[in-house]
């Protein structure tokens, strides 16, 4: 055996043996239920780099949460079917354009919440305005506060928002928060917010910990990114502003003078109680206790502008990838208009196909990205996309720097909109748990359109022959970065 070692050939015979032997099982195990780009994508990293590869697949190369955590999220799916039943019939079904009820049932069957009418929506595209009107609702609390950010900070900003919780609890009203654990790690001020929270008497907890020590362990980029705020079942938020000045407190952002672009909606009306039940899903999972239902009975309201709307949540809890089967099927449905803004924009292969195609049946589909990026990979990986987009005659409108435009929405012909936490990027369609809002109402895209003329406004659109000029540095960093949108 020792001379066995001390042959260099045999060695190398021995190791390129055990090296195929280990690419063959990995080739097996990665292209079970795997998309074939990201089981790919896989497989060279493991041959080209084989133990930093297979090191970085066992830690991030699940893309789905532990069992025990799905196992909740189809109970309370099961929960909300039945707790929802017959409110299939309580909308104007009979004024959707016809393609829309498919759309409806598909979200029906991904998320089983019902697409519901009777509610009013505000836009709110203003980001200290957006706090104002939220600590205006909470000091209207009687009941409860149920709070829901990915990212959520206490500093000047959105103290008010703190103190209102603060003053809520003070006469009461039961205050309950979730914020993203990872995420809270990377901006300042994590200890002090969850200290003030403390001492005021409110309920937190930390969603997805990092805690292997107390066997709370999971792939580690997997994030919840949901934004929700709901008052007494009565009056909701959500959209895509995180709870934190528009700097994000950050150096790196205050040196470049950059500040996020937001856009949430206040909603009141059966589709808070939607919301609501998002809020208590991810309640339960973090902290294992059920909130209790609430037994008021629906009433659907009926006038003009009152919406009907439906929720869908997504994520690494649900079996399906719940918002790319919703905005794919929107946009292959679209018959004349389409409007995407998105600041993280790395589509997955049928989204991607979804727009060339439609662009291809003559439909007037733009997009709004920001010019400049927080994020170098994802910044350069969907640069990367433009080419092919603009050679399809898809607009393209970069927003003006210093504003980070952070808003992500859609609209589909006259309408139907979509709003909510989700990018259009592979991140948040398989990694990072969502919330989206789907809407149909005239009036509410018409405002929407209003929004999306402000962006244009205010942004240089992007031509192709200028495209193709840019130096040859920036495309081999815009076409490595997106290999790397495949390792999931």
């Amino acid at each position: 055996m020792l001379d066995f070692f001390q042959d260099p050939e045999r060695v190398t015979l021995l190791v390129v043996a055990v090296h195929f032997v280990l690419v063959a099982i990995a080739a097996v195990l990665l292209s079970r239920n795997r998309r074939p780009s990201s089981a790919i994508a896989w497989l060279l990293a493991i041959i080209f780099i084989p133990v930093l590869g297979a090191l970085a697949f066992l830690l991030v190369g699940n893309a789905k949460l532990p069992k025990a955590r799905r196992e909740k999220q189809r109970e309370v799916n099961a929960r909300v079917a039945e707790g929802t039943k017959g409110t299939l019939a309580v909308n104007h079904s009979d004024e959707w354009p016809e393609w829309l009820h498919s759309a409806v049932v598909l979200n029906r069957n991904l998320g089983a919440l019902p697409m519901i009418g009777g509610n009013a929506v505000e836009l709110l595209d203003d980001y200290n305005g957006t706090f104002d009107s939220m600590v205006k609702a909470i000091d209207a609390a009687e009941d409860y506060v149920n709070v829901e950010f990915y990212i959520f900070a206490r500093d000047p900003s959105t103290s008010p928002f703190f103190d209102a919780m603060e003053r809520a609890a003070g006469r009461g009203v039961k205050v309950r928060v979730l914020s993203d654990h990872l995420s809270g790690l990377m901006y300042p001020g994590r200890k002090e917010t969850i200290e003030f929270l403390r001492k005021a008497g409110i309920d937190y907890y930390p969603m997805l910990p990092l805690m292997p020590l107390k066997g709370k362990w999971q792939r580690p980029d997997l994030r919840n990114h949901r934004k929700i705020v709901v008052v007494d079942g009565r009056i909701g938020f959500t959209g895509s502003q995180n709870l934190i000045d528009s700097s994000y407190n950050t150096e790196k952002n205050k040196k470049r003078g950059l500040t996020w672009q937001e856009l949430m909606i206040r909603v009141e009306g059966p589709l808070v109680r939607e919301l609501d039940a998002v809020f208590a899903t991810d309640w339960y999972s973090e902290s294992g206790v059920i909130l209790p239902p609430n037994t008021a009975p629906i009433v659907v309201r009926d006038g003009p502008g009152l919406l009907d709307a439906q929720v869908l949540p997504s994520g690494p809890s649900f079996d399906n990838d719940n918002n790319l089967k919703l905005y794919t099927a929107l946009i292959h449905k679209a018959e004349r208009r389409v409007s995407i803004t998105s600041p993280y924009f790395v589509p997955d292969e049928s989204i991607m196909m979804a727009i060339l195609t439609a662009a291809a049946r003559g439909l007037d589909v733009e997009l709004f990205v920001s010019e400049v990026g927080d994020q170098a990979l994802v910044y350069h990986a969907q640069r990367s996309y433009y080419e092919a987009l603009l050679r399809a005659g898809v607009r393209i409108h970069l927003y003006r720097s210093p504003k980070v435009l952070h808003s992500k929405h859609f609209t589909i012909d006259e309408e139907v909109a979509v709003i909510g936490s989700s990018n259009m990027d592979v991140r948040s369609f398989a990694l990072n748990m969502e919330v989206s809002v789907l809407a149909h109402g005239r009036w509410l895209v018409d405002a929407m359109r209003h929004v999306e003329d402000g962006y244009r406004a205010n942004s240089i659109e992007l031509h192709l022959d200028e495209w193709m000029e840019r130096p040859t540095q920036q495309k081999v960093f815009d076409n490595l970065a997106r290999l790397t949108s495949s390792l999931q």
